[in-house]
């Protein structure tokens, strides 16, 4: 993943800044204290913390996407959605600031669902089935924590393997 605004000890700085205090109540200053380089430095890369939080966001999911052996699509899927739903960053994110994936959900892609149609469209052979997929897990990943008394995760994400089996073939 390449980007101009990239600079990884900016973005591990942010990471942890966000784990600790929650991305809402992180600032510029907190990061560039963190990493060690001026204000003025995380300005010229980034013109605000939502920018930051977007590239750090996108970083932290294909990391978790690249490591998947898509040999096997199906589990692959499930896979992902286990990792990122156990992602410190993601539960973070969901536990104190669930807003910002609110844009992500209902008004466009980000670059991390970019990425990973990128990863999902050779692997299933449709750029149709793969988008599809994609709101499918997304689905499992948001909302499968809704769902889970009387069943657990696992039971849920046996069922989404049976789902994306019957649809994947």
């Amino acid at each position: 993943m390449t980007s101009i605004r990239h600079n990884e000890g900016v973005l591990d700085a942010a990471r942890d800044c966000m784990l600790a205090y929650g991305v809402r109540r992180t600032t510029l200053t907190d990061v560039a204290r963190r990493a060690g380089v001026s204000r003025m430095t995380i300005y010229r890369r980034w013109p605000d913390v939502r920018t930051l939080v977007a590239d750090l966001m996108t970083r932290e999911w294909v990391r978790v996407v690249e490591g998947l052996d898509l040999s096997d699509p199906v589990r692959a899927v499930v896979a992902g959605v286990r990792g990122l739903r156990s992602h410190p960053l993601w539960r973070k994110i969901v536990e104190a600031d669930p807003e910002l994936l609110v844009p992500y959900l209902l008004d466009r892609r980000g670059a991390s669902h970019e990425a990973i149609l990128a990863v999902l469209e050779p692997a299933v052979g449709d750029p149709a089935r793969a988008r599809a997929v994609l709101l499918v897990a997304q689905s499992f990943l948001l909302s499968a924590p809704t769902m889970l008394d009387p069943v657990t995760l696992d039971e849920l994400d046996a069922e989404l393997a049976a789902l994306l089996e019957a649809y994947l073939g």
